[in-house]
């Protein structure tokens, strides 16, 4: 039986995580990789893609490929700061 107190913490917890969400889709990161910069916010979504006038278009796909993975990268690393202070109120370890 879950407690009234611990319900509470739960529905905090939730909105908390609802706010840090919403805080997420609102910052950018990006990489660029020789004329192809890549955008994506902090929920891993892809904002923009532009592609310089000069690349090869055969050189293309592989160029967005290697600044949309690194973009992630970057994005994983962002989401996972802001989540560890949620994750850590409810009992989850985190990596400090």
């Amino acid at each position: 039986m879950v407690s009234f107190s611990q319900a509470r913490d739960m529905f905090r917890l939730q909105r908390e995580a609802k706010r840090v969400k919403k805080e997420l889709s609102k910052i950018y990161v990006e990489a660029e990789a020789s004329g192809v910069k890549v955008v994506v916010n902090a929920e891993m979504e892809v904002i923009s893609v532009e592609i310089a006038d000069d690349v090869p278009r055969e050189k293309i796909p592989a160029l967005i490929t290697d600044a949309f993975n690194r973009a992630v990268k970057k994005a994983q690393v962002v989401s996972a700061e802001k989540m560890q202070g949620i994750m850590g109120e409810m009992g989850m370890p985190t990596a400090e």
